[in-house]
């Protein structure tokens, strides 16, 4: 079953990151919205933990949360597929199950 988990924490502020990378099974989404993008920036104290996550995983970024926050999408690392609102949508019907990390 693969599924697309959610994050919407900063991984700066809460372990949502951590436990979600740490129990999604290999093939599954991740998908950073809300303050969970500044997981997707290059030079953080995350980057590495990000740069494993898209060998396993097909990770995603929220285009639009990027532009409210004002992050330059040049910054974002190498790998990461950035979506917007129907992208959204469409990921949501492209997998069996969703998981939303509080």
């Amino acid at each position: 079953m693969s599924v697309l988990h959610i994050i919407n924490k900063s991984p700066f502020e809460k372990n949502s990151l951590d436990t979600c990378l740490r129990l999604a099974k290999k093939g599954s989404a991740v998908l950073l919205i809300e303050d969970a993008i500044y997981a997707a920036q290059k030079n953080t104290a995350v980057a590495d933990k990000i740069d494993a996550a898209v060998i396993k995983h097909t990770v995603y970024a929220l285009e639009p949360d990027l532009d409210a926050r004002g992050v330059d999408k040049s910054t974002i690392i190498d790998g990461i597929s950035l979506v917007d609102y129907d992208g959204f949508v469409q990921l949501a019907t492209e997998y069996s199950g969703t998981q939303s990390w509080l």
